[in-house]
């Protein structure tokens, strides 16, 4: 079998794991996916972790303690996600120690019910920081407009951020600015730049899936040759931007002090499109100092038929910029899908957030020590 996995990581980019369960971590599985597949980073989200507890019996022991203790089902939930993050941490810190920092790194999501409230944003993302306790740990924080002003002021208290539910090329420009200037906060405070480190998860799958949708209700031989085509168009010009971004005297003068580059984060890699190859927003979006986060699926599909040739982003911007410039004519307006995405992907964490503490609320009633 070739390597398409070690390919991958030799172009510079890390391969992380979109996913987590206690299983993943007591069954030794996630310390074979680091050993054997390459993997150097995980990330969560609210739908992995409600997927998690609601399947198996992994998290009984611990859920019989909480309900011993009587706990509320929110406290629960954090007890519960922070240590299968801290156990996954713990696992990567070898990752961690050897990229000095810049891989090894577990995701855990602040709470999405706060995505449209900045304060409340920055008090869960300390508050999680500081229950996880680890160095290698990114605190989750939505591309919302509220989640951009947090981005800066957690990054400003040195604390590493993986920013998420990017969909548009000028919320990401927003993104890029809060991080500069959470490191500039950080610099007046006199915090060490070089411990912090941040991701920009930027989401794939989720443009082709809505775009093509509208295409196909178009019907026309002009509007399908255009099906497959958003999703990467949008990511490559993202890429662009990074470059553009990080080659300002503005950044140089934070890297003078040590800081560390924000990373583009392939998130949503996974098809949806049957009629697509499983590994096309891997393949397609090659380029140094990226991150893709895979689920398991896409992972041993990008070890088993994965063909990785090179930089396939590098001079792609023209043809990029035509494609969208192209589906913006046929009347699907950019602007309009980016925003429903967005909005979808707050509602979709909620809804997966208020599942999973109705899920741990279930387990907690039917592990309850029986009175008397």
């Amino acid at each position: 079998m070739t390597d398409a996995l070690k390919r991958l990581s030799d172009e510079g980019v890390a391969i992380w794991l979109d996913d987590l369960s206690r299983k993943r971590i007591t069954s030794g599985n996630l310390a074979e996916l680091i050993d054997q597949q390459h993997v150097v980073g995980v990330t969560t989200n609210p739908t992995i972790f409600q997927k998690a507890i609601s399947e198996g019996d992994g998290y009984d022991t611990q859920l019989t303690d909480l309900a011993a203790r009587k706990v509320t089902v929110e406290e629960a939930v954090r007890m519960i996600t922070t240590a299968d993050v801290r156990d996954a941490a713990d696992i990567l810190r070898p990752v961690f120690d050897a990229t000095d920092g810049q891989d090894g790194r577990v995701s855990i999501e602040v709470d999405p019910r706060l995505a449209h409230d900045t304060r409340a944003t920055v008090a869960e993302a300390k508050q999680l920081a500081w229950l996880v306790d680890r160095p290698n740990t990114l605190i989750k924080i939505p591309a919302t407009e509220a989640g951009i002003p947090a981005i800066t002021e957690v990054i400003g208290l040195g604390i590493s951020v993986n920013v998420t539910l990017i969909f548009s090329l000028e919320r990401y420009h927003k993104v890029m600015d809060a991080f500069l200037a959470g490191l500039e906060k950080a610099k007046s405070r006199g915090l060490d730049l070089s411990k912090i480190h941040s991701v920009a998860s930027f989401f794939v799958s989720r443009v082709d899936t809505e775009i093509d949708k509208r295409i196909d209700a178009l019907g026309t031989d002009e509007a399908k040759a255009l099906r497959g085509k958003a999703a990467i168009a949008n990511a490559r010009l993202a890429y662009q931007a990074y470059e553009e971004v990080f080659s300002t005297d503005r950044w140089a003068a934070l890297e003078r002090e040590g800081a560390n580059k924000q990373r583009p984060l392939w998130a949503s890699t996974g098809v949806k499109d049957k009629a697509y190859k499983a590994t096309m927003y891997v393949e397609e979006l090659v380029a140094p100092n990226t991150v893709n986060t895979m689920p398991e699926a896409t992972l041993f599909a990008t070890e088993e038929q994965g063909d990785i040739r090179g930089n396939t982003i590098s001079g792609t911007y023209e043809q990029a910029r035509a494609d969208l410039d192209a589906i913006e004519r046929l009347g699907i307006s950019y602007d309009e899908v980016v925003q429903l995405l967005e909005d979808e992907g707050v509602d979709k964490f909620e809804a997966s957030w208020n599942d999973l503490l109705k899920s741990t609320e279930a387990e907690l009633q039917r592990l309850a020590p029986s009175e008397g």
